[in-house]
Protein backbone atom coordinates (compact mmCIF):
# COMPACT_ATOMS: atom_id res chain seq x y z
CA UNK A 1 0.00 0.00 0.00
CA UNK A 2 2.89 2.47 0.90
CA UNK A 3 4.30 1.94 -2.56
CA UNK A 4 0.88 2.22 -4.12
CA UNK A 5 0.92 5.92 -2.57
CA UNK A 6 4.22 7.11 -3.20
CA UNK A 7 3.75 6.08 -6.83
CA UNK A 8 0.52 8.32 -6.76
CA UNK A 9 1.75 11.20 -5.17
CA UNK A 10 4.62 11.06 -8.05
CA UNK A 11 2.20 10.70 -10.76
CA UNK A 12 -0.09 13.49 -9.37
CA UNK A 13 3.54 15.76 -9.28
CA UNK A 14 4.61 15.43 -12.69
CA UNK A 15 1.33 16.21 -13.76
CA UNK A 16 0.94 19.97 -11.51
CA UNK A 17 4.42 20.19 -12.82
CA UNK A 18 3.45 19.76 -16.65
CA UNK A 19 0.26 22.07 -15.82
CA UNK A 20 2.11 24.46 -14.54
CA UNK A 21 4.99 24.71 -17.31
CA UNK A 22 2.06 25.17 -20.30
CA UNK A 23 1.80 29.05 -20.73
CA UNK A 24 -1.12 28.08 -23.32
CA UNK A 25 -2.95 25.94 -20.94
CA UNK A 26 -2.23 26.28 -17.03
CA UNK A 27 -4.75 24.58 -15.05
CA UNK A 28 -2.59 24.15 -11.60
CA UNK A 29 -3.39 27.48 -9.73
CA UNK A 30 -1.84 26.47 -6.17
CA UNK A 31 1.79 27.74 -4.58
CA UNK A 32 5.25 27.57 -6.09
CA UNK A 33 6.71 24.23 -5.38
CA UNK A 34 10.11 22.72 -5.58
CA UNK A 35 10.90 19.35 -5.59
CA UNK A 36 13.03 16.31 -7.34
CA UNK A 37 11.49 14.93 -9.80
CA UNK A 38 11.39 11.65 -8.73
CA UNK A 39 12.56 10.24 -5.11
CA UNK A 40 14.93 7.40 -6.54
CA UNK A 41 16.97 7.09 -9.34
CA UNK A 42 19.86 4.21 -10.68
CA UNK A 43 23.18 5.50 -12.14
CA UNK A 44 25.17 3.01 -14.85
CA UNK A 45 28.42 4.60 -13.80
CA UNK A 46 30.67 4.04 -16.97
CA UNK A 47 34.28 4.10 -17.58
CA UNK A 48 33.48 6.81 -20.45
CA UNK A 49 32.62 9.12 -17.76
CA UNK A 50 29.24 10.06 -18.62
CA UNK A 51 27.03 12.59 -16.62
CA UNK A 52 24.27 11.23 -14.71
CA UNK A 53 21.56 14.24 -14.64
CA UNK A 54 19.17 14.05 -11.49
CA UNK A 55 15.71 16.59 -12.57
CA UNK A 56 14.35 19.13 -10.38
CA UNK A 57 10.74 20.27 -10.68
CA UNK A 58 8.87 23.47 -9.96
CA UNK A 59 5.47 23.71 -10.26
CA UNK A 60 4.75 27.01 -11.47
CA UNK A 61 6.80 29.56 -13.91
CA UNK A 62 8.59 32.16 -12.72
CA UNK A 63 9.75 35.51 -14.92
CA UNK A 64 13.16 35.37 -12.79
CA UNK A 65 16.25 32.62 -12.23
CA UNK A 66 16.03 30.39 -9.17
CA UNK A 67 18.98 29.26 -7.68
CA UNK A 68 19.26 27.32 -4.16
CA UNK A 69 21.51 25.10 -3.06
CA UNK A 70 21.76 21.09 -3.04
CA UNK A 71 23.33 19.13 -0.47
CA UNK A 72 24.71 15.59 0.62
CA UNK A 73 22.52 14.12 3.33
CA UNK A 74 25.10 11.60 4.90
CA UNK A 75 22.36 9.18 6.71
CA UNK A 76 20.71 7.98 4.01
CA UNK A 77 24.14 7.66 1.99
CA UNK A 78 26.65 5.38 1.74
CA UNK A 79 28.79 6.65 -0.77
CA UNK A 80 31.58 9.06 -0.47
CA UNK A 81 31.80 12.09 -1.81
CA UNK A 82 35.34 12.52 -4.13
CA UNK A 83 36.26 8.99 -3.89
CA UNK A 84 32.99 7.09 -5.76
CA UNK A 85 30.91 10.24 -7.31
CA UNK A 86 31.29 14.08 -8.09
CA UNK A 87 28.73 16.51 -7.50
CA UNK A 88 29.52 18.59 -10.20
CA UNK A 89 27.61 21.64 -8.40
CA UNK A 90 26.36 22.54 -4.54
CA UNK A 91 23.51 24.91 -6.71
CA UNK A 92 21.46 24.35 -9.31
CA UNK A 93 19.53 27.31 -11.08
CA UNK A 94 16.12 26.74 -12.84
CA UNK A 95 16.12 29.77 -15.38
CA UNK A 96 13.45 32.25 -16.12
CA UNK A 97 10.58 31.05 -18.08
CA UNK A 98 10.95 27.26 -17.20
CA UNK A 99 10.01 24.70 -15.01
CA UNK A 100 12.92 21.91 -14.32
CA UNK A 101 17.13 21.92 -14.02
CA UNK A 102 19.26 19.15 -13.44
CA UNK A 103 21.59 17.91 -10.92
CA UNK A 104 24.76 16.91 -12.24
CA UNK A 105 26.42 13.69 -10.24
CA UNK A 106 29.06 11.81 -12.18
CA UNK A 107 30.35 8.13 -10.90
CA UNK A 108 34.28 7.89 -10.34
CA UNK A 109 34.39 4.44 -12.23
CA UNK A 110 37.59 3.01 -10.91
CA UNK A 111 36.68 3.03 -7.08
CA UNK A 112 33.33 1.26 -7.44
CA UNK A 113 33.66 -2.15 -6.87
CA UNK A 114 31.38 -4.50 -9.39
CA UNK A 115 28.77 -5.52 -6.75
CA UNK A 116 28.85 -2.34 -5.40
CA UNK A 117 25.03 -1.19 -4.83
CA UNK A 118 26.22 2.82 -3.70
CA UNK A 119 22.88 5.05 -2.38
CA UNK A 120 23.78 9.31 -2.56
CA UNK A 121 21.26 11.06 -1.02
CA UNK A 122 20.53 14.46 -1.99
CA UNK A 123 18.46 17.33 -0.22
CA UNK A 124 17.16 20.39 -1.75
CA UNK A 125 17.83 23.49 0.53
CA UNK A 126 14.95 25.29 -0.09
CA UNK A 127 12.51 27.59 1.97
CA UNK A 128 9.45 26.15 3.51
CA UNK A 129 6.98 27.92 1.92
CA UNK A 130 8.43 26.06 -1.28
CA UNK A 131 8.59 22.82 0.06
CA UNK A 132 5.63 20.05 -0.13
CA UNK A 133 5.07 18.64 2.57
CA UNK A 134 3.60 15.36 1.00
CA UNK A 135 6.31 14.95 -1.64
CA UNK A 136 9.33 15.76 0.81
CA UNK A 137 12.67 17.49 -0.36
CA UNK A 138 15.23 14.30 -0.96
CA UNK A 139 15.95 12.28 -3.10
CA UNK A 140 18.32 8.88 -3.64
CA UNK A 141 20.57 8.10 -6.54
CA UNK A 142 21.90 4.60 -7.07
CA UNK A 143 25.77 3.94 -8.22
CA UNK A 144 26.10 0.86 -9.90
CA UNK A 145 29.11 -0.35 -12.16
CA UNK A 146 28.60 -1.16 -15.71
CA UNK A 147 31.78 -2.36 -17.68
CA UNK A 148 32.47 -1.73 -21.04
CA UNK A 149 30.28 -4.04 -23.41
CA UNK A 150 32.42 -6.36 -25.75
CA UNK A 151 30.61 -9.67 -27.85
CA UNK A 152 34.26 -10.83 -27.95
CA UNK A 153 34.50 -11.53 -24.43
CA UNK A 154 31.79 -14.00 -24.81
CA UNK A 155 33.30 -15.80 -26.77
CA UNK A 156 36.19 -18.82 -26.46
CA UNK A 157 36.26 -21.44 -23.49
CA UNK A 158 33.01 -21.58 -21.46
CA UNK A 159 31.82 -23.50 -18.43
CA UNK A 160 28.63 -24.73 -18.12
CA UNK A 161 26.83 -26.09 -15.42
CA UNK A 162 23.05 -26.28 -15.57
CA UNK A 163 20.46 -28.24 -12.70
CA UNK A 164 19.67 -30.12 -16.29
CA UNK A 165 22.80 -32.12 -15.58
CA UNK A 166 21.40 -33.32 -12.35
CA UNK A 167 18.00 -34.78 -13.63
CA UNK A 168 19.53 -36.32 -17.52
CA UNK A 169 23.01 -36.17 -17.27
CA UNK A 170 24.04 -37.21 -13.85
CA UNK A 171 27.46 -38.49 -14.64
CA UNK A 172 28.21 -34.96 -15.62
CA UNK A 173 28.29 -31.83 -13.05
CA UNK A 174 30.01 -29.38 -15.89
CA UNK A 175 30.83 -29.31 -19.76
CA UNK A 176 33.83 -27.07 -21.42
CA UNK A 177 32.45 -25.80 -24.59
CA UNK A 178 33.33 -23.12 -26.99
CA UNK A 179 31.33 -20.00 -28.12
CA UNK A 180 32.14 -17.98 -31.08
CA UNK A 181 30.53 -14.72 -32.03
CA UNK A 182 27.23 -15.28 -34.72
CA UNK A 183 27.73 -13.90 -37.44
CA UNK A 184 24.49 -12.98 -39.07
CA UNK A 185 23.35 -10.87 -36.24
CA UNK A 186 24.79 -8.05 -33.57
CA UNK A 187 25.23 -8.93 -30.16
CA UNK A 188 25.04 -12.39 -30.41
CA UNK A 189 26.94 -15.69 -30.04
CA UNK A 190 26.75 -19.05 -30.90
CA UNK A 191 27.41 -21.83 -28.21
CA UNK A 192 28.87 -24.99 -29.29
CA UNK A 193 27.48 -28.26 -28.10
CA UNK A 194 25.98 -26.70 -25.08
CA UNK A 195 24.11 -30.02 -23.93
CA UNK A 196 25.11 -32.65 -26.61
CA UNK A 197 27.63 -32.34 -29.22
CA UNK A 198 26.47 -31.30 -32.59
CA UNK A 199 24.09 -29.32 -31.35
CA UNK A 200 24.45 -25.69 -31.19
CA UNK A 201 22.71 -23.10 -29.61
CA UNK A 202 22.57 -19.03 -30.07
CA UNK A 203 21.92 -16.84 -27.42
CA UNK A 204 21.46 -12.89 -27.66
CA UNK A 205 22.43 -10.31 -25.59
CA UNK A 206 20.32 -7.20 -24.91
CA UNK A 207 22.00 -3.68 -25.18
CA UNK A 208 18.87 -1.13 -24.47
CA UNK A 209 18.97 -0.99 -20.47
CA UNK A 210 23.00 -0.95 -19.19
CA UNK A 211 21.46 -1.18 -15.66
CA UNK A 212 19.08 -4.51 -17.20
CA UNK A 213 21.79 -6.78 -18.79
CA UNK A 214 19.12 -9.28 -20.02
CA UNK A 215 19.83 -12.56 -22.11
CA UNK A 216 17.28 -13.90 -25.02
CA UNK A 217 16.61 -16.57 -26.65
CA UNK A 218 14.35 -18.16 -29.64
CA UNK A 219 13.05 -21.85 -29.43
CA UNK A 220 16.02 -24.45 -30.66
CA UNK A 221 16.93 -27.71 -30.68
CA UNK A 222 19.36 -28.61 -28.09
CA UNK A 223 19.27 -32.41 -28.30
CA UNK A 224 17.65 -35.45 -29.38
CA UNK A 225 15.15 -37.30 -27.03
CA UNK A 226 17.42 -40.66 -27.32
CA UNK A 227 20.31 -39.03 -26.16
CA UNK A 228 18.58 -37.44 -23.17
CA UNK A 229 16.30 -40.16 -22.23
CA UNK A 230 17.26 -43.19 -23.78
CA UNK A 231 14.30 -43.42 -26.68
CA UNK A 232 12.64 -41.65 -28.73
CA UNK A 233 9.62 -39.27 -28.17
CA UNK A 234 7.35 -37.06 -30.58
CA UNK A 235 9.95 -36.19 -33.79
CA UNK A 236 12.85 -37.05 -31.53
CA UNK A 237 14.03 -33.53 -31.55
CA UNK A 238 14.30 -32.33 -27.79
CA UNK A 239 13.55 -28.42 -27.54
CA UNK A 240 14.24 -25.63 -25.95
CA UNK A 241 13.03 -22.19 -25.31
CA UNK A 242 13.50 -19.38 -22.38
CA UNK A 243 10.45 -18.60 -20.11
CA UNK A 244 9.45 -14.87 -20.02
CA UNK A 245 8.63 -15.45 -15.91
CA UNK A 246 12.15 -15.67 -14.99
CA UNK A 247 14.99 -12.93 -15.38
CA UNK A 248 17.82 -14.26 -17.98
CA UNK A 249 20.43 -12.00 -17.60
CA UNK A 250 24.93 -11.52 -18.06
CA UNK A 251 27.47 -9.67 -16.68
CA UNK A 252 29.66 -7.83 -19.06
CA UNK A 253 32.06 -7.42 -15.41
CA UNK A 254 32.49 -10.95 -14.31
CA UNK A 255 31.45 -12.70 -18.20
CA UNK A 256 28.96 -14.54 -17.32
CA UNK A 257 25.53 -15.61 -18.42
CA UNK A 258 22.50 -17.15 -15.70
CA UNK A 259 19.76 -18.27 -17.50
CA UNK A 260 16.16 -20.13 -16.96
CA UNK A 261 15.36 -22.45 -20.19
CA UNK A 262 12.74 -24.49 -20.32
CA UNK A 263 12.86 -27.68 -22.57
CA UNK A 264 9.60 -29.97 -24.11
CA UNK A 265 9.03 -32.29 -26.42
CA UNK A 266 7.09 -31.13 -29.49
CA UNK A 267 3.50 -33.31 -29.20
CA UNK A 268 4.72 -34.95 -25.97
CA UNK A 269 5.09 -32.45 -23.38
CA UNK A 270 6.95 -30.31 -21.12
CA UNK A 271 10.33 -31.25 -19.61
CA UNK A 272 10.98 -28.86 -16.89
CA UNK A 273 12.50 -25.35 -16.63
CA UNK A 274 16.04 -25.44 -15.78
CA UNK A 275 19.08 -23.33 -15.07
CA UNK A 276 22.16 -22.63 -16.86
CA UNK A 277 25.04 -21.08 -15.50
CA UNK A 278 27.88 -20.03 -18.22
CA UNK A 279 31.35 -18.59 -17.13
CA UNK A 280 33.63 -17.62 -19.80
CA UNK A 281 37.41 -18.49 -19.13
CA UNK A 282 40.75 -17.86 -20.17
CA UNK A 283 42.41 -20.61 -22.48
CA UNK A 284 45.04 -21.51 -19.74
CA UNK A 285 42.23 -22.43 -17.63
CA UNK A 286 40.31 -24.25 -20.27
CA UNK A 287 43.45 -26.54 -20.67
CA UNK A 288 43.93 -27.68 -16.73
CA UNK A 289 40.14 -28.22 -16.80
CA UNK A 290 41.08 -30.32 -20.06
CA UNK A 291 43.92 -32.34 -18.26
CA UNK A 292 41.21 -33.23 -15.27
CA UNK A 293 39.07 -34.99 -17.86
CA UNK A 294 36.18 -32.12 -18.81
Amino acid sequence: MKKLFIGCITVITVLMGLAGCNSERTTYEGPNYLMFSDTLYRYAVQETGEVFNVPVSATVLADYDRTFAVEVVDSISDAVEGKHYRLLSNTVTIKAGECSANVQVQGVYDNIDIDDYLTVGLRLVIPKEEQWSLYGIDSKVILQKACPFDINSFTGYCKVTSTFFDDYMQNVTMRLIKTSVNPEKENSVILHDLYYNGHDIVLDFDRDNLLEPLVSMEEQVCGTTAEAFGTIYGDGNLLMYQPTMYTSYYSTCEKFVLQYVTLYVNGVGTVGTYVNILEWISDAEAEKLKEQGY
